[in-house]
């Protein structure tokens, strides 16, 4: 372990009892130069009760002797062989109580647009067991009707940075295997910054205003038209006008 065990209360108590610059305890604790003098100040951590690092074994007095002497030697922390492996541990993160009740939509998010990823690469990147991945994907989760897929990175469960080297080592593993990915898969496989960086596929329009019934044949209107068109009629024919000669016969009838 590089850091001590509660570091920020290890710098209260490092601030009200030894004469260490801020820049010597702020190395030591992993925080903030500015945030151990708001810690001197009382800006910050108040209420915070100190922590002492030599009753708990994690500093010699020696060695804060000769931080106080030489303003440019680096506090060390003392060696405990119980720490060794501690960052190497295995296992599903932590996740905040708070966020807990993300995950299942954040795996269905994962299982849906990610395929690809195995059920330990997402049980590393969101902090699950393998019972819930497996679950989600046969949709026999006792909540599936209410989940909605969402981004992890939004729910704040695991990093832009993470997702990308999880997506781009998953890549690399079906490339390795010859498997033949259609264009669906092959844009999920590209990590974020990849994508922001591609240029813009073109786009062919949906529908021209003018074109839509062209054609090199011609009109294919023309002949409908022509056999569609009225007859000429001349204007006895429209008003069935009688002829003269009918006229006149029936004047000579009418006549005693």
């Amino acid at each position: 372990m590089n850091k001590p065990l509660m570091a920020k209360a290890t710098a209260v108590w490092l601030v009200d009892n030894t004469t260490i610059s801020f820049k010597q305890i702020a190395d030591f604790c992993g925080l903030h130069e500015l945030e151990v003098q708001g810690i001197a100040d009382g800006d910050v951590a108040a209420g915070v009760k100190g922590f002492d690092p030599i009753a708990n074994n994690q500093l010699d007095q020696i060695e804060i002797d000769r931080a106080e002497k030489d303003p440019q030697h680096k506090l060390k922390l003392k060696f405990n062989a119980a720490a060794i492996g501690e960052e190497k541990r295995r296992g599903p993160r932590y996740t905040p109580l708070s966020k807990r009740q993300d995950r299942p939509n954040a795996i269905l998010w994962l299982v849906k647009f990610h395929p690809e990823l195995s059920d330990g690469q997402i049980s590393k990147l969101v902090g699950t067991t393998k019972p819930t991945i497996q679950s989600i994907r046969e949709r026999t989760h006792w909540n599936i009707a209410n989940m909605q897929p969402i981004d992890p990175v939004a729910l704040g469960l695991c990093r832009q940075s993470e997702l990308d080297a999880v997506v781009q080592k998953a890549a690399a593993k079906k490339a390795a295997n010859g498997e033949v990915m259609s264009d669906d898969e092959r844009r999920k496989l590209v990590s974020t910054e990849q994508s922001l960086a591609a240029d813009p596929e073109p786009r062919l329009p949906t529908a021209i205003s003018g074109l839509e019934t062209f054609t090199l044949s011609g009109d294919p209107r023309g002949d409908e038209e022509e056999d569609d068109r009225d007859p000429i009629i001349d204007a006895d024919s429209f008003f069935n006008l009688p002829g003269g000669g009918d006229e006149d016969e029936d004047d000579e009838n009418r006549q005693p």
